[in-house]
C-alpha cells in the first residue's frame, strides 16, 4: 500500500514506497509497473523549452570498451538549427538478452568518476524534481524528468538502435539545470540495472556564445537521487494525490 507520512528531515510530506507489489528497487533504484497518471509535474512545474541555445556546439557521450558489456555506441547532442531544443542522434548496438529488455537511456545527474563507477552518476537529470515514479508520459514530455529520453522518445526494443529526434527540454547552454554537457548517458535493462555509461564531451562549438533563455532552474547539487536505500522517499504533491488515490 503506498502511504504518506510526515518526515522530520524534510519540509511537508513525501511519499514513502516500501515493499510495494510492483514497485522495487533494482540497484538502488526504482522500478514501477503500475499505471501511467496523466499531467504529473515537478515540484517546480513543468519542463521548460530551451531557446536560443549556443548554435553549433555538440556533445557526444561515447560508450566505453568494457569487458562486462558488450554494448557500444554514442549518443550525440546538437544545438537546434534554430536554437531551440537539441537535436539528439542516439547510435547503440551489443545489447545482451532481448529478455532483459526494452532497454532503457536517460542523461544522469553527475559525470561518470574515473574508476567508471556507473553508479556515482546517481540519479536523473531532474531539474524540476518530478520523480521517477509514475513513469513519463511520452504524450505530455513536459511533464517528465529532463533527462528521461528514452520515456520521452521510446526505449530500446531492437539489438542495434538508431535514433534521431529533436529534445525541447534540454540545453547546451552551461549554467542552467538542463544543460547535459557535464553529465553523463546511462544504458539500463528493464529493470533499471546499469549496464554502461559515458560522459558528455564538448566535440564542436562554445557552451557560452549566446544567452539562454529558458527558465529551467539550476539543478540541485548533489541531484536528488530517488533511489537511496530500502525505502524510496519521492517528492509529494500531484504525485501523492494520484498515487493515494489508486492504491489505497
Amino acid at each position: 500500500m503506498y502511504y504518506a507520512t510526515p518526515l522530520t528531515s524534510l519540509s511537508g510530506f513525501a511519499l514513502v514506497i516500501s515493499q510495494v507489489p510492483g514497485a522495487t528497487l533494482i540497484e538502488g533504484s526504482p522500478t514501477y509497473d503500475g499505471p501511467i497518471i496523466p499531467g504529473i509535474t515537478g515540484k517546480l512545474g513543468n519542463a521548460a523549452i530551451t531557446t536560443n541555445n549556443p548554435l553549433g556546439v555538440s556533445y557526444t557521450a561515447t560508450l566505453p570498451d568494457s569487458p562486462t558489456t558488450g554494448v557500444r555506441g554514442f549518443v550525440k547532442a546538437t544545438t537546434n538549427s534554430n536554437g531551440t531544443g537539441v537535436a539528439i542522434q542516439v547510435s547503440l548496438s551489443g545489447f545482451p538478452d532481448a529478455s532483459l529488455g526494452p532497454f532503457l537511456y536517460h542523461i544522469h545527474d553527475q559525470p561518470v568518476p574515473a574508476d567508471g563507477n556507473c553508479t556515482a552518476t546517481l540519479g536523473h537529470l531532474d531539474p524540476f524534481i518530478r520523480g521517477e515514479i509514475p513513469p513519463c508520459d511520452p504524450t505530455q514530455p513536459e511533464t517528465c524528468q529532463v533527462g528521461d529520453l528514452s520515456g520521452k522518445h521510446g526505449n530500446i526494443t531492437v539489438s542495434v538502435f538508431n535514433a534521431a529526434y529533436i529534445d525541447l527540454y534540454v540545453s547546451t547552454e552551461f549554467g542552467f539545470g538542463s544543460f547535459l554537457g557535464n553529465r553523463s548517458i546511462n544504458i539500463h535493462t528493464s529493470n533499471t540495472t546499469r549496464l554502461t555509461c559515458a560522459n558528455f564531451v564538448l566535440s564542436s562549438g562554445s557552451p557560452s556564445n549566446t544567452t539562454n533563455s529558458t527558465v529551467s532552474p539550476t539543478s540541485p547539487t548533489p541531484a536528488v537521487f530517488t533511489g537511496a536505500g530500502i525505502t524510496t522517499f519521492v517528492s509529494m504533491g500531484a504525485i501523492a494525490a494520484g498515487l493515494i488515490a489508486l492504491f489505497l
